[in-house]
């Protein structure tokens, strides 16, 4: 059991690192990249996606989290995003839905969980 607990612990920390050490700062434009629920998401990106994974802990809610990068994205993109995560300055919404994919919450729900963000500015 302390082994498990050990083994998820640095896992964990693997997920955590390789996350930091992908620089927001040196990606481009629609960059992703996967982290465990208890890391913060950036300033300038939004949440994709989330999923269970053994890597970033057990249980049913979901704890693995891909972002994406939206800085650089020309006035009039539009992309998909979770709304877990508030949109960056310069992105309006311009519609919400539900997708399976963006289900952040052990309660199940099918109540509007994605919007489409759009470059405004």
């Amino acid at each position: 059991m302390i082994r498990t607990r050990y083994a998820a612990a640095l896992a964990t920390l693997a997920v955590t690192a390789l996350a930091m050490s992908a620089s927001p700062a040196s990606a481009a434009p629609g960059d992703t990249l996967t982290m465990c629920h208890s890391a913060l998401t950036p300033t300038s990106w939004v949440d994709t996606q989330w999923w269970n994974s053994g890597g970033c802990g057990s249980g049913f809610t979901p704890n693995t989290k891909q972002i994406k990068d939206l800085r650089g994205y020309p006035v009039g993109t539009q992309v998909a995003a979770c709304a877990s995560t508030w949109p960056p300055a310069g992105w309006t919404i311009t519609n919400t839905y539900y997708s399976s994919g963006c289900r952040y919450s052990a309660v199940p729900s099918f109540d509007a969980n994605t919007w489409t963000l759009k470059r405004t500015s």
